[in-house]
């Protein structure tokens, strides 16, 4: 194996043997099989990203596909967290360069999926960069103070769940009030960075490669100007996501208590069961008020379509999503955009079996 050329097939069984060692929790061989393909003379960026981060993506697919527990997903990650700081010091980053000076790198406020930052902080230090990396939920006032304290050329903050949709567009505007460029990435954006250029962005990055080429280009500096939310969605005029927002823990509470009276099997629930449909609720209303936010109603499909795949993997009937989305939608009748959203879900659903299984939403067969 030699540098990021290396051929695919020698990545790909390195990556066989890293996800054997890492889902058997030895951190120890996984650093040892990630060293020796340094020591072979495998590049840096391409063991970080097409290595290590493509183990990382196959640990997130895995558990979709509840084949590893929230416990494995949450030791492997750890592990592949371990062996992207052992890399660091393994293979020196090169000397920084006046052409390339000081950035910043952070996930917004809320967001905990740190590792695509990380692996873009590292790829930005291996190309030189000096790095200031400021990990997960970092928020917005503690940014800004950091970017007064440090002044960089730019910003770069990773966003993995859209519900942090809102949150990133917060610390975009305020970065750019003090004159300072921001670029995003993650998944939370969307695929085409459809939602980067909604709240504003000066960039947007598909990868860590991208968008270290981006800022090798140079972003331009914006003109230091303060703008509120609604400036750039004019649709929050309508208050209904500051409504469903605010009201979240009475709109849960409300429908899983009908809930209780329309799923009689519910009664049987256990204690952790009951937590589960509550959170299952959450997450719905969750989602439905982040797609008001920017006002896409294929946001909530997708989350609603997504759900009930990962509820499929565990033995619980999809269909019982669309009773969830029902009682929301009694709950919201004087919310015509909700309405449309949640009406939109509920007709992409799979059609609703005719013969019904005792199992609920939130409990498994």
């Amino acid at each position: 194996m030699s540098g990021v050329g290396a051929p695919v097939e020698d990545r790909a069984e390195l990556s066989e043997r890293l996800w054997a060692a890492v889902i058997a929790k030895d951190e120890s061989a996984a650093v040892r099989e990630v060293f020796a393909a340094a020591d072979e003379g495998a590049g840096r960026e391409s063991l970080l990203l097409d290595v290590l981060g493509g183990v990382q993506r196959r640990v997130g697919t895995e558990w979709a596909a509840d084949r590893i527990s929230v416990a494995e997903e949450h030791a492997a990650s750890a592990i592949i967290d371990r062996v992207i700081a052992a890399l660091a010091h393994r293979v020196p980053a090169p000397a920084r360069t006046p052409e390339r000076p000081r950035i910043t790198v952070a996930c917004v406020d809320g967001e905990w999926h740190v590792l695509p930052a990380r692996l873009l902080a590292e790829v930005l230090t291996g190309r030189g960069w000096q790095v200031d990396f400021l990990g997960a939920h970092t928020t917005t006032p503690h940014l800004i103070a950091h970017l007064h304290a440090t002044n960089p050329v730019a910003t770069l903050l990773s966003a993995s769940l859209p519900l942090h949709l809102p949150s990133a567009h917060t610390a975009v505007t305020a970065v750019q009030s003090i004159g300072i460029p921001v670029m995003v990435g993650g998944a939370a954006f969307g695929e085409d960075g459809r939602y980067a250029r909604l709240i504003g962005a000066d960039a947007w990055a598909p990868d860590a490669r991208a968008a270290a080429d981006l800022l090798a280009d140079g972003l331009i500096r914006p003109e230091p100007v303060t703008r509120q939310q609604v400036d750039d969605l004019p649709h929050l005029a309508d208050q209904e996501y500051t409504l469903i927002k605010g009201n979240r823990s009475a709109l849960v509470r409300q429908s899983l208590a009908t809930l209780d009276e329309r799923w009689p099997g519910m009664r049987a629930y256990t204690e952790a069961q009951r937590e589960r449909t509550a959170e299952d609720l959450a997450h719905i209303v969750d989602f439905l008020a982040t797609a008001l936010y920017v006002d896409d109603a294929e946001l909530f499909t997708g989350f609603i379509l997504w759900s009930a795949e990962i509820l499929q993997a565990r033995r619980v009937p999809p269909h019982s999503l669309r009773t969830g989305l029902d009682i929301l939608g009694e709950k919201l009748h004087d919310f015509p955009r909700a309405l449309g959203f949640l009406k939109a879900a509920g007709a992409a659903l799979p059609a609703t079996p005719t013969t019904r299984t005792s199992t609920g939403p939130g409990k498994t067969a």
